[in-house]
């Protein structure tokens, strides 16, 4: 009997547990409902969710003016960018706080719409066009033509230049062509004894002349500038991260394609063409001007060296301008600098920088996603103003950031840029594109490399 007694007993705690899961399945939504209605005050809430801590205070910043314009909570949730897309995904599908709208790259978005984490935005405001964006942002953003996410922050590559340098660069040229003294000369007693001769407004007429043609327009100009200029002692010409595609592949990115200008048409793969190896025998004879150590040389002491005033030029990402008017500021920077668009290969041959977009998407497991679509149409377009000076980000809106004729460049090379593909197939082909441009710069056949590459992406892509 004491067996039966305790038998009957747990049957009866398994009917009451099987009941209550019952209810609570019926209710889950109810009782979801409910707490929030307890701990929000009835408000509308949404979660958002993004990997960049340095975005922290200015996304709760803008959660914050967003909720108390519509009435609504926006809860932030900053998560490790390790294994981003799949902790979205399992939060979307086992969670009852779905991130309804998150921060992504856009290299990631095939993967989160075939995941079903990306759905056709409704583009509520509507901001999703060349109003308010560059084409290359809309491109970004998209996937086989249908806009599913909206254009947040970017980063792509552009040329540093010391102005003070080439000021200096072209007061020499100035005094040689006024005091008729060759390039080619190697009379520094000429120059020195004439000197008396020069009249001072065509020396500044004519160095200004010169400093008009010092910002280059190929890279020829800056292998020009680097022959006729007399640097000062410690400083070179030119220096940027060779180990690194994202400052490289300007070289070859106007021939190179993959996917297309959105990135997600596998039809549209040109790989292995003339134009793309004439590109990389340019980039291989550079080695021989600039003498970079690619094992040693980083981003970051390209940076420092062009701080401390060791370099006329080098290569920056959006990054960059904060950096230097930080050190501009603290006073360890001491020269003027200016930004320019990257430089054409030569008079024959474009170039064409590589860029990233990070874009806000609406999560297809979302039951708020009017909601969500109104906070993504704010954060990248109603919220702009600030983003860079509080982030550093700088903003893929062309409205945004007007005043600020620096990053008026970086928008216009954002502009020209080639984003990174979508294709899933393809996710490593930024790590071929290293090793390929590592053998180039240290002399190796560029025409089998690039063959090599074109049929290892073929392969990929066919899965055969």
């Amino acid at each position: 009997m004491h067996f039966r007694k305790r038998l009957l007993a747990t049957a009866a705690v398994i009917v009451i547990a099987a009941a209550a899961i019952f209810a609570g399945t019926l209710g889950i939504r109810e009782m979801k409902e409910n707490t929030i209605t307890s701990w929000f005050g009835k408000k509308e809430t949404i979660y958002f969710w993004y990997s960049d801590d340095t975005m922290t205070n200015y996304i709760n910043s803008a959660a914050v003016s967003f909720g108390e314009k519509e009435g609504v909570r926006v809860i932030p949730i900053i998560k490790s960018d390790s294994e981003y897309l799949e902790a979205i995904n399992q939060s979307s599908l086992h969670s009852q706080q779905i991130p309804d709208c998150y921060v992504l790259s856009n290299d990631s978005l095939e993967k989160a719409y075939l995941a079903g984490l990306a759905g056709e935005v409704s583009d509520v405001e509507g901001i999703c066009n060349a109003e308010h964006f560059p084409e290359t942002a809309l491109a970004a953003a998209s996937y086989k033509n249908r806009m599913i996410s909206y254009p947040f922050f970017y980063d792509t590559s552009a040329l540093v230049y010391n102005k003070t340098y080439l000021q200096e660069w072209a007061g020499q040229q100035a005094r040689r062509e006024l005091l008729g003294i060759d390039e080619d000369s190697e009379d520094g007693g000429g120059e020195a004894s004439n000197e008396a001769e020069i009249d001072e407004t065509a020396l500044h007429e004519k160095t200004q002349e010169y400093l008009k043609k010092g910002i280059p327009a190929t890279v020829d100009d800056i292998l020009y500038i680097a022959n006729t200029f007399d640097v000062p002692e410690g400083v070179d010409v030119m220096k940027w991260d060779v180990s690194d595609i994202f400052h490289n592949y300007w070289i070859v990115g106007n021939y190179m394609i993959v996917g297309g200008d959105a990135g997600d048409d596998e039809t549209k793969i040109n790989i292995d063409n003339g134009e793309t190896i004439a590109c990389l025998e340019v980039y291989k004879a550079l080695n021989q001007f600039f003498f970079i150590e690619s094992d040693t040389v980083t981003y970051e002491s390209v940076v420092q060296d062009f701080i401390d005033g060791k370099l006329v030029f080098t290569i920056g990402t959006t990054d960059v301008v904060k950096r230097l008017e930080e050190a501009r500021l603290d006073g360890s920077l001491i020269h003027d600098y200016g930004i320019a668009p990257m430089p054409r290969i030569n008079g024959e041959l474009d170039s064409r920088s590589l860029s990233v977009t990070n874009v806000v998407a609406v999560n297809g497991y979302s039951e708020h996603k009017e909601l969500a679509n109104r906070f993504a149409a704010y954060l990248t377009d109603g919220y702009t103003d600030n983003l860079y000076e509080r982030t550093g980000k700088v903003s893929a809106n062309v409205n945004a950031n007007r005043e600020n004729k620096t990053l008026q460049i970086f928008l216009q090379e954002y502009a020209d840029s080639v984003s990174l593909p979508k294709l899933m197939e393809i996710g490593n082909l930024w790590m071929q594109l290293e090793a390929l441009f590592a053998k180039v710069w240290n002399g190796a056949e560029v025409t089998p490399l690039v063959q090599e590459l074109a049929n290892q992406i073929s392969t990929q892509v066919s899965g055969q």
